[in-house]
């Protein structure tokens, strides 16, 4: 019986702390035991008042790292940025079949302790080791900051709900009654950077009432983002999404071809991937986007020559605007122009391509709030069901 409630206290608490927000971090270790590192979420400051400042680390005891880290006395605390998840993850294990070596996926500098940091952390703690206690799976660690880097910008990484998510900031209420009022009536949306422009201005201003948030980004930053519950629902492509997300298609968008106005193939009504050969490609690096137009063309059997790579809409126009090659794109501003007031032309591209899918999305079996609800429906009405 004991055994069965202990199972199952267990699970709760898992299920539980899934719900509590952490930062990711890189903890390394070197010295005569060798190098090491693991990725945790189990970092606390424990006191700044001590002789020398004190956190608590967690590892687990099957780790390489946790032996290392006693032997050699000393340890580094890396705090990641929210575009660092990828260090998070090969330290993890999860790109244990591209990397021989977990270190080789950053750049590295030695902290006075011998541990390394990575170059460019938000935060760095060169810690050592005070005492290590072992409770159940996980080692205990005790640490004494003797120095620490701290960056001069950026976001942490968080893990909440089983999946990274970013900090955004909240300004706090002026009253409890202000608050009050407010209570209910907040959205946090996530939109794709590229078209959210186009259509995420005049859905909030038709939230009249709400107090609508947003999340930027691209397609995986917008599932991060949906999984760990800082995003209630996310406008994106319909494309590689897990099922883990309920979905609403909005509207189907055909590809064109981008030009500059005086461009050789400006003067045709319609263009055969065939004729763009020869031509330099200024690609949308913005997955799933990249992928998708790169797809289109190998599948007509042409192999483009990406010539410039950018993940902005604007300076993806503007090299266009300027003869540096050609772009293709499936959202069309209503402006001709760049920027720097260079003339653009577009055409369509011929061939039986795939649509773009453009749909909203929240997490399977969420109650959605009375914002969302509201959100959805004026997507329905914003998006014609073709493009």
């Amino acid at each position: 019986m004991d055994g069965k409630l202990g199972q199952g206290i267990r699970d709760r608490f898992l299920d539980g702390m899934s719900h509590a927000a952490c930062t990711v971090n890189i903890v390394t270790t070197d010295g005569p035991a060798g190098r090491a590192g693991v990725t945790v979420s189990a970092m606390a400051s424990v006191s700044a008042d001590s002789d020398w400042p004190t956190l608590l680390v967690c590892v687990h005891h099957l780790s390489p790292a946790a032996a290392k880290i006693v032997e050699n006395g000393v340890l580094c605390v890396n705090v990641l940025r929210d575009d660092q998840s990828y260090i998070s993850d090969t330290f993890a294990g999860r790109f244990r079949n591209e990397v021989g070596d977990k270190f080789d996926c950053a750049e590295w500098v030695a902290m006075p302790s011998g541990a390394p940091r990575i170059e460019n952390p938000l935060v760095a703690f060169d810690c050592r080791l005070l005492s290590s206690e072992k409770v159940g799976t996980h080692h205990i660690f005790l640490c004494e900051v003797h120095d620490l880097h701290v960056a001069r910008a950026g976001s942490p990484l968080i893990y909440a709900n089983r999946a990274y998510g970013s900090s955004i900031r909240i300004d706090g209420a002026r009253s409890l009654a202000s608050a009050q009022v407010r209570m209910g009536s907040r959205l946090t949306v996530g939109c794709f950077h590229t078209f959210g422009p186009f259509v995420i201005p005049r859905l909030i201003r038709q939230m009249e009432g709400f107090d609508v948030s947003l999340v930027e980004g691209d397609q995986r930053r917008l599932s991060e983002s949906l999984k760990a519950g800082e995003s209630e629902v996310a406008l994106l492509y319909d494309l590689d999404l897990d099922e883990s997300f309920e979905t609403l298609p909005l509207q189907e968008l055909s590809p064109y071809v981008l030009l500059a106005d005086g461009h050789r193939l400006a003067q045709q009504s319609e263009i055969e991937p065939t004729e763009l050969v020869e031509e330099p490609m200024v690609l949308l690096d913005a997955p799933p986007s990249s992928d998708y137009f790169l797809g289109l063309m190998r599948r007509a059997g042409v192999e483009p020559l990406v010539a410039w790579r950018t993940r902005s809409f604007e300076m993806l126009r503007g090299l266009v605007g300027h003869g540096l090659g050609y772009a293709l794109l499936t959202t069309k501003p209503a402006a001709d122009m760049t920027y720097d007031g260079m003339r653009l032309v577009a055409r369509p591209l011929l061939g039986d391509h795939a649509p773009g899918r453009i749909a909203i999305a929240w997490r399977k079996g969420t109650a959605l709030s009375a914002p969302a609800k509201r959100f959805i429906a004026l997507c329905r009405d914003a998006f014609p069901q073709s493009g």
